[in-house]
């Protein structure tokens, strides 16, 4: 944290936390508020670089209806409480669940922002092990269990995915991904727009395979189209 040059604003280095390509932020505060947000240029990952969701974190942070506090509900009514008022209530409302039922019968979710921020990364895995419950669901589970599930069959765990080294690759083949949309989940590569470009300008070859033209199928070198539910030999034919 440092002093902002140009105002009286304290600069604060953050991670964005709401996406997987977590790139460098530099927020500046005033009095609490956040007055600014741009890339941190002195990120070795995103290099400067945000998407919209990043600006957006200003219209989070100062949104009225953000909740600052733990809040108990009674009824209709929600009231804010102190930490220690709301640790008690999860102890009397958890334990006799536990008691009567089990732990699998509580259940966790976990996705962004929270998977993506770093105390979380820390703390959600003793957590979850003190909770004793085998029903934990995440983002993984919902969109990208597939691919963990095959990093798991080749090579052992669904932790080992293999991830392309899209900055000194000279030949780069995607089959049904669009990472100008998606900022290149599951390789975490901020601003994939300029990490191809300059793939191409190195000599690369982009080719996508995709039954769509998407954002990343037109700024391929070649596009193939498939025909969804067929297998290889109508691509090959």
């Amino acid at each position: 944290m440092k002093e902002a040059i140009n105002d009286k604003a304290t600069i604060h280095y953050r991670t964005c936390p709401l996406c997987e390509a977590t790139c460098g932020l530099e927020i500046h505060t005033l009095e609490g508020e956040v007055v600014h947000i741009q890339g941190d240029k002195l990120d070795p990952l995103s290099r400067g670089y945000i998407c919209p969701k990043g600006y957006s974190i200003k219209e989070l942070h100062s949104d009225p209806d953000r909740i600052r506090t733990p809040m108990i509900r009674h009824g209709a009514d929600w009231k804010e409480v102190s930490w220690e008022e709301a640790f008690s209530e999860i102890e009397k409302g958890l334990i006799p669940i536990i008691q009567e039922y089990g732990r699998n019968a509580v259940a966790t979710y976990l996705g962004n922002p929270n998977v993506h921020n770093l105390g979380g990364l820390i703390y959600a895995p003793i957590f979850l092990r003190a909770l004793g419950s085998r029903n934990i669901f995440s983002a993984s589970t919902m969109d990208q269990i597939p691919k963990q599930l095959s990093s798991e069959l080749l090579f052992g765990s669904d932790a080992y995915i293999p991830i392309p080294d899209i900055d000194h690759t000279h030949f780069l083949l995607i089959i049904g991904a669009n990472p100008l949309s998606s900022n290149g989940s599951l390789m975490t590569a901020p601003n994939m727009r300029k990490r191809l470009n300059e793939l191409k300008s190195r000599g690369g070859k982009l080719i996508v395979i995709d039954p769509v033209r998407t954002l990343t199928a037109k700024l391929a070198d070649e596009h193939y189209f498939i025909r969804p539910g067929s297998d290889g030999r109508v691509f090959h034919s």
